[in-house]
């Protein structure tokens, strides 16, 4: 990893290390449609081994697992963590293997994957950090294998669209009272700078995912903000 790469890191790390304890039951409870959008495009796959980057506290991983060979669960907060390791073990879940670290530092062998996804993560990494995890898993993925990109897919407010998402989030927190306006105000701020949250536009995921070889490349807009993306690796690739 660059200097770079692991400033941010470190900077998620404590952000989300701080967010464990009340993710479940506050921050994610937003998520379900994106969240089912996303299981039911894993579907796709039979019997699958299968990686699961940013996971979290188990959103996708849990419902995911029983289709699957094998989970591999990758997250760069260990709080996260134990709560899936927790939940999945009131569950009787024993096919899923977490691991704390970035995925930028993540190591795989090479084809080893039948189906990699994602959920409302990729957006946390630099632009140039979402292109090389893309050629990563194309690496870790065999021939035929399934990506799967559940996140925001929108712009800063260059089209109307973008506009239209943007304002519907800050009346959203607007709705909210002080803890809302405050809320907004700081992420003004993040987002203006792209400090922490970097979305890009559903057509330019659909390009650099394009670009990083994946063939089969399908974007669908779930609600105002997220899409679920997905692609396969070529059988045949240059």
């Amino acid at each position: 990893m660059t200097r770079v790469q692991e400033l941010s890191a470190r900077r998620e790390r404590d952000l989300w290390d701080s967010r464990a304890e009340s993710w479940d039951t506050t921050s994610s409870a937003g998520l379900s449609r994106v969240v089912e959008a996303v299981v039911e495009a894993c579907e796709a796959v039979s019997s699958p081994v299968a990686l699961d980057i940013g996971c979290g506290s188990g959103q996708v991983t849990l419902p995911l697992a029983p289709a699957c060979a094998h989970l591999l669960a990758v997250d760069i907060s260990l709080p996260l963590l134990e709560r899936l390791e927790a939940k999945a073990r009131e569950r009787g879940i024993d096919n899923v293997k977490t691991v704390a670290t970035p995925v930028e530092a993540l190591e795989l062998p090479h084809e080893s994957l039948d189906l990699v996804v994602t959920n409302y993560a990729l957006h946390h990494l630099r632009d140039a950090d979402k292109k090389l995890v893309l050629e990563r898993c194309m690496g870790w993925l065999k021939p035929g294998g399934r990506l799967v990109i559940g996140d925001m897919m929108f712009g800063r407010g260059a089209s109307a669209e973008d506009r239209t998402i943007i304002r519907g989030k800050a009346r959203a927190m607007l709705a909210r009272g002080p803890a809302g306006w405050w809320r907004l105000a700081k992420n003004v701020v993040l987002f203006t700078l792209r400090i922490r949250e970097k979305p890009m536009t559903a057509a330019r995921w659909e390009t650099v995912v394009r670009e990083a070889g994946y063939a089969d490349v399908r974007v669908r807009r779930i609600v105002a903000e997220a899409c679920v993306l997905t692609a396969i690796k070529p059988i045949t690739t240059a």
